[in-house]
């Protein structure tokens, strides 16, 4: 069976939808370089990651409040 789920915009959560910031993703859309992303300093728990949909694995950032959120829990 193929997961035909459709891939979350790379500017938005893969998590809960939001905007996630992605100064990586601005680059790419602008071509205007940007100071490296807030995500890459980021401790991201793997129970996080691990709800994130193999269509958006390795492109689209969860966003700061998952994060928190995640962290707080």
């Amino acid at each position: 069976m193929t997961d035909t789920t459709a891939a979350t915009a790379p500017q938005r959560c893969p998590l809960c939808g939001q905007p996630n910031q992605c100064a990586m993703e601005l680059e790419r859309q602008t071509g205007v370089k940007q100071p490296p992303c807030w995500c890459s300093t980021e401790n991201i728990p793997k129970a996080l990651l691990d709800r994130i949909a193999a269509a958006d694995v390795n492109r689209a950032c969860v966003c700061a409040a998952c994060i928190q959120a995640a962290s707080a829990a």
